[in-house]
């Protein structure tokens, strides 16, 4: 006997809401037409919440949940955007409310324990008594995640130790990955048993799937531009997998909604409702010129410094990506300017170091960079600025004293720098992180310090 499952998958969404009212139209046509006849299964691999969406912000993720809850998603995974942008009690609560499986199987608490929702896999019966397993795993941010209170193991090793126990009641194995698309293929390679990986984390598009050896490898690329399927064909006799196929659907291409307008535009106004507290009065307009001096650039960076005291600081003015007006601030406003997921960070530099990357900002290609990614949600870099560090003519002052080329220096600034894509010396450096406060809890830090805490 022949037996059809319909495999949905989505990924690396970002709280990209534009493309939620197509996806989740789509996706209950798809469950509508298959619920009585075949086998549908629904997942999602992670980074579907995004603390830059004000919706996703106001929520602290929990809306996402809901979203996930109402189209009845089979299991979901967590990416690095659930599990090291919300703090410890923030994800350990993120989805109290969920109606679906969360599988995560290298995620533990200090204590090496498991969290009370999660599981490293599970297993769904087809209508015909086929035992699907679902192994999941995320991507290995280990340091980032003990600094708040988990336990991460490194998920390839972790794959084989759980798959001891699936092949023994496991027909057809799934792993879901937001691990990237290296990784998948090394996990395709070692693990032939494995049938399918769903993957994410690295945004890789792949329309038809890809095949190494036996194992499936299918992807839908990021922000809800894409909704992934996966046909499986099982002979129920043998309980074999005898077909499987990848497709991609371009949600562009996909009929619209009625109310996808408003659906749109009531994600972004529920979340500045939800953000509408009052920060701080300011007696001036803070301007900010992404190539200029400006005040709010200037603030920022000085709260960088005090906050990780420091000996001097700099950052990209790219980062603040609008003005704060005179009079009341709202938390709202502090996240459309600074809507970031990125920490404040304290690296130890010698005087040597220091002087090189200092030198480094300096190069005219950094103002006009476009950045995707590393937490970065703005356009541009921006001119760099920096507080209690003077650049007179390649000569470098600290605190108004000039560099020592042998002394040990401490640098002030923000996470991006120093994950090796910018400055090849704060990649070893040693560094201190600051979770889960992101920028923006410095700036309203130093502005509530410096105009007077509401």
């Amino acid at each position: 006997m022949i037996e059809q499952v319909h495999i949905y998958h989505t990924n690396d969404v970002h709280s990209h809401f534009e493309n939620w009212p197509k996806i989740r139209t789509f996706l209950q046509r798809k469950k509508s037409l298959y619920k009585d006849k075949d086998n549908f299964l629904l997942f999602d691999i992670g980074d579907h919440v995004d603390r830059w969406h004000p919706y996703t912000e106001g929520t602290v993720g929990k809306g996402n949940v809901q979203l996930l809850n109402e189209l009845g998603y089979t299991a979901v995974t967590i990416g690095n955007n659930e599990g090291i942008t919300l703090s410890h009690t923030e994800l350990d609560s993120l989805y109290k409310e969920a109606k679906f499986d969360v599988l995560v199987a290298n995620l533990f608490n200090q204590s090496g324990k498991r969290p009370n929702w999660a599981m490293p896999y599970n297993i769904y019966t087809t209508k015909n008594g086929i035992n699907i397993g679902v192994l999941a795993v995320t991507a290995d941010f280990g340091k980032l995640y003990e600094l708040l209170g988990w336990r991460l193991t490194e998920p390839i090793p972790q794959v084989a130790a759980e798959l001891q126990y699936m092949r023994k009641i496991a027909d057809i194995i799934i792993v879901l990955s937001h691990l990237g698309i290296y990784e998948d293929e090394k996990m395709a390679n070692l693990y032939p048993e494995i049938d399918i990986i769903l993957g994410g984390h690295t945004h890789h598009v792949l329309p038809e799937g890809k095949m190494i050896h036996n194992t499936l490898l299918a992807a839908a690329g990021k922000h809800g531009n894409y909704v992934g399927k996966v046909s499986v064909t099982i002979d129920t006799h043998r309980k074999k997998l005898i077909d499987k196929s990848a497709l991609l659907y371009n949600t562009k291409q996909l009929p619209a909604p009625k109310e996808e307008e408003r659906d749109i535009v009531a994600f972004q106004s529920e979340g500045k409702q939800l953000l509408n507290s009052v920060l701080v009065n300011l007696p001036e307009t803070l301007e900010i010129d992404w190539f200029g001096p400006s005040l709010l650039s200037k603030i920022l960076c000085e709260a960088i410094n005090e906050w990780c005291e420091s000996d001097c600081a700099f950052i990209n003015v790219g980062l603040l990506l609008g003005n704060l007006q005179k009079g009341n601030v709202t938390r709202y406003d502090i996240h459309s300017i600074l809507p970031h997921p990125i920490n404040p960070c304290l690296i130890e530099l010698s005087g040597a170091e220091l002087k090189d990357v200092l030198l480094q900002t300096l190069d005219s290609k950094w103002p006009t960079l476009e950045l995707k990614g590393l937490g970065f949600r703005g356009k541009i870099l921006g001119n760099f600025i920096y507080h209690n560090i003077t650049i007179r003519n390649q000569n470098l002052f600290i605190k108004g004293k000039p560099l020592e080329e042998n002394k040990k220096y401490t640098l002030g600034t923000v996470d991006m720098y120093t994950f090796g894509h910018f400055f090849p010396q704060l990649l070893e450096a040693k560094k201190k992180y600051f979770m889960p406060e992101f920028i923006r809890d410095v700036m309203i830090w130093k502005l509530q310090k410096k105009y007077g805490d509401l």
